[in-house]
C-alpha cells in the first residue's frame, strides 16, 4: 500500500468520524455531560418528534425514552442485566403491543442532569425494544411542560 492510499484511507476515516459526530448530536442532543447539575433540565425533541436523553439510573448511565404516555417506568431485559436488578414480582400488563408479562422491581434512583427521584417503581419487560421507557412513575413527581419543542423537567418536591 502506498503513503497516497493510506492519507486517502485516514482522510475517509477522519471524515466519517466527523460525520458520525454531528449525526450523533442532531439525533441524540441531550447527552448526560451536557444536561447541567440544576434542578430544572430542559430536554430538546429529536427529529422524529421524541424526547430521549441519557439518564443515571443506580448510577449507571443507560438511554431512556421520555414517554408522559407510559404509566411507569418500563426497563428492557438487557438494561436489567446491565443495572443486576431483581425483581419482586410477576404481572400481566396490558401495552400497546398487546398482553405481556413483566417483573416489579424498585429503582434506588433515577437521575437526568441534577433532576433526581428515589425509590421508583419499574418493571422489566423482556419484550420491551430499545432500552429504557420513562414513565409518570419518575415524571409523575416532577413538574413537566412541553412548550416549542422543549421538555423541561423541573425538580419536584413531595
Amino acid at each position: 500500500m502506498t503513503r497516497h492510499n493510506i492519507i486517502i484511507i485516514a482522510l475517509w476515516l477522519a471524515l466519517t468520524g466527523v460525520i458520525y459526530y454531528l449525526v450523533d448530536g442532531i439525533q441524540n442532543p441531550n447527552k448526560i455531560n451536557k444536561l447541567g447539575s440544576g434542578s430544572a433540565v430542559v430536554l430538546k425533541r429529536g427529529l422524529d418528534g421524541h424526547y430521549r436523553t441519557e439518564a443515571l439510573i443506580n448510577g449507571v448511565k443507560v438511554d431512556v425514552l421520555v414517554d408522559t404516555g407510559a404509566t411507569g417506568v418500563a426497563i428492557s431485559q438487557n438494561v436489567a442485566d446491565k443495572l443486576k436488578l431483581k425483581s419482586i414480582d410477576a404481572i400481566r400488563t396490558n401495552t400497546a403491543n398487546g398482553d405481556s408479562v413483566g417483573y416489579l422491581v424498585r429503582l434506588q434512583s433515577v437521575q437526568i442532569g441534577g433532576v433526581r427521584a428515589e425509590n421508583v417503581s419499574a418493571m422489566i419487560a423482556p419484550t420491551l425494544d430499545g432500552d429504557v421507557l420513562l414513565g409518570m412513575s419518575f415524571l409523575g413527581r416532577m413538574d413537566v411542560r412541553l412548550y416549542k419543542g422543549e421538555m423541561t423537567i423541573k425538580q419536584g418536591y413531595d
